[in-house]
């Protein structure tokens, strides 16, 4: 609990017009529960219909958004839903000396996500494979890479890797057979080349 002292105590003269001390008692919010607050906040300078509520507070703070509207609160490939986490982040770690992972779910949408991306990094691998080439994938957030990495961590026919500068990070997928680069000769003019001073 938070104790704050409105009113202290007057002891008197002899014990006469003596008064205790007056004090205001408030419960102290769980980090995951300022998230919460904030949250439904947000949510209505949004003019979003949703709950929130906190499912676990162990090893990182799960946070379930319950709405009529879900797509409004994921976005295109849940880009609203990760800025929402991200300030909910913001928010529950205010005063923290170590940083609490902090994870908000929308209708199931992470672990829906995490399965569509496991998949899709298997039939990446496969066809680096059969074509020996890297295959580069579209920028995603560290924690859409990582389930990219901890898909193909145990291949042995692939490895991984992250390249490019935030917020445009991308997932290499590069196979072990790995073709040399080809260069390709180009020849002015026509269609294979271009023209110095045309249109090609």
């Amino acid at each position: 609990v938070v104790i704050k002292v409105l009113e202290e105590p007057v002891k008197g003269f002899l014990g006469i017009g003596a008064k205790p001390a007056k004090v205001e008692i408030c419960v102290k919010l769980s980090d995951g529960q300022r998230a919460v607050d904030f949250l439904r906040g947000l949510f209505d300078l949004m003019d979003v219909n949703a709950k929130c509520n906190v499912s676990s507070e162990e090893e990182k703070i799960i946070i379930d958004v319950i709405t009529d509207n879900s797509s409004s609160l994921i976005g295109y490939r849940g880009e609203v839903l990760d800025a929402i986490q991200n300030l909910a982040g913001a928010v529950a770690n205010i005063g923290r000396d170590e940083y609490r992972r902090v994870v908000v779910d929308c209708e199931g949408y992470r672990e829906k996500r995490e399965e569509t991306l496991k998949s899709l990094a298997e039939k990446l691998a496969q066809k680096a494979v059969r074509t020996g080439r890297k295959v580069t994938l579209e920028p995603m957030n560290p924690y859409e890479r990582r389930i990219l990495h901890s898909a193909l961590s145990s291949s042995e026919e692939v490895k991984t890797a992250s390249e490019g500068k935030e917020p445009n990070r991308y997932v290499v997928i590069i196979p072990n057979n790995l073709k040399p680069y080809e260069k390709k000769d180009f020849k002015k003019g026509g269609r294979n080349g271009y023209n110095k001073g045309g249109k090609g």
